[in-house]
């Protein structure tokens, strides 16, 4: 049962970074690195890490579809860790 909720932790860290990355891919006029220093620049890595926390939505669908209960708990725990994260973000970032 562990196990399982760790993989479907891990899946869903996976899904946010891979989401992250298409995001600034796709919608950034600029390379890869220039648009990471503006990001920071502008502290804008709450509403990114929000962006790319999309793709967990696919991946819970996924597991639960394939009836993977716990892998999908695991993936609600990491978007609640994302959603903590961002708050703090967001209130330290001032």
């Amino acid at each position: 049962m562990k196990k399982e909720i760790l993989i479907g932790f891990l899946v869903a860290l996976l899904a946010t970074s891979f989401g992250c990355f298409l995001f600034i891919e796709f919608f950034s006029p600029v390379g890869f690195e220039e648009s990471l220093a503006l990001i920071k620049e502008g502290n804008l890595e709450g509403k990114i890490l929000v962006l790319g926390a999309i793709a967990n939505f696919f991946v819970f669908f996924v597991f639960l579809k394939k009836k993977q209960i716990y892998r999908a708990r695991g993936v609600v725990m990491e978007t609640f860790l994302i959603a903590f994260i961002v708050l703090l973000l967001t209130l330290f970032s001032k």
